[in-house]
């Protein structure tokens, strides 16, 4: 590999690490606003519980206060009182009735006035748990939104590095930096996998965005994203959140539709392609290069692992 080949692709490497670094960024941004709103909500339907709760516990503080105060009188009799002041047996009877229903009575309305009270109170808690993890998370996010503007800066300045550093590039040297085309036919496996895989191969020629998505331009986590949608799975935007989507595989198990991450470590993860059996992957790899067929090592010197999404 010729110097200026080897540089552009070290400036290439690190542009797209930055591009990571934004991508998770802004994914955790929407999982903190995510968070606020939740906060958000509980504390209004924790507030809305608390003011039912007071209401009811006002509505049975009455009744609690004037069967207390009715007992603190004498007003209230029990059985044997019942007896002795009855007439008759029949009296005692309906004395002793009465009485049990007015228990009764007694009982429901302590266990309600109780119920609204404890209610109310956890309640409030809910409430007041609820604003600390709201202004966490708006917190948290007022941070990230500052970060994420530093690395969209940092981004540019990398994007333009790259970009200067292509237009010094002789024509054997971008021919170097293209690498063999594979037109080639890939069988792709039923279900989900099979058709990301398709979907990714069909994107071949496209070119190489940082950012990108689709149709028509991509980035590396961006192909991943788009070739998985047409499946009908969501994954995460950023390589290393991809990472933690699905369960590992070993190199010697790998299937076509499995992604291959690229990176030092699971928080350095800077890139990642979609596998397509025979040793082979599909990718956008870098600024100047589109979407193509590759061995495994053709994706970096630095593999890290796979991950199967689905199956």
């Amino acid at each position: 590999m010729s110097e200026a080949v080897a540089r552009y692709k070290k400036l290439s490497e690190e542009a797209a690490k930055v591009n990571e670094d934004l991508l998770k960024a802004q994914d955790d941004l929407k999982a903190r606003k995510a968070d606020y709103d939740k906060a958000t909500r509980d504390v209004k339907a924790a507030k809305e519980l608390e003011k039912k709760a007071l209401a009811q516990e006002e509505a049975f503080r009455g009744q609690v206060d004037d069967l207390a105060s009715a007992s603190f009188q004498g007003a209230r009799f029990n059985k044997i009182s019942a007896l002795l002041t009855g007439d008759s047996p029949d009296d005692f009877l309906e004395r002793a009735s009465a009485l049990n229903v007015l228990a009764a009575d007694s009982e429901r309305a302590l266990d309600k006035y109780t119920s609204a009270v404890t209610t109310a109170e956890e309640a409030r808690k809910q409430a007041e748990d609820g604003q600390q993890r709201a202004a966490k998370a708006k917190a948290d996010a007022e941070k990230l939104v500052k970060e994420i503007s530093k690395k969209r800066s940092e981004l540019q300045k990398q994007i333009n590095e790259v970009d200067q550093a292509r237009q010094r590039l002789t024509a054997e040297e971008n021919q170097e930096l293209q690498g063999p085309v594979d037109d080639g036919v890939y069988l792709a496996p039923p279900g989900a996998a099979g058709v990301a895989m398709q979907t990714a191969l069909d994107q071949r020629g496209d070119p190489y965005e940082w950012g990108a998505t689709g149709p028509g331009s991509f980035d590396c986590s961006g192909l991943m994203v788009y070739s998985y949608r047409a499946a009908g799975v969501e994954l995460p935007r950023s390589s290393r959140a991809q990472y933690g989507v699905g369960v590992s595989v070993s190199r010697g198990e790998l299937l076509p539709g499995d992604l291959l991450f690229y990176g030092g470590s699971a928080s350095s993860i800077h890139h990642v392609a979609m596998y397509i059996g025979g040793g082979k992957i599909v990718h956008a790899s870098t600024f100047g290069v589109p979407v193509k067929v590759t061995t495994i090592d053709g994706g970096g010197s630095d593999y890290f692992g796979a991950k199967r999404v689905v199956g």
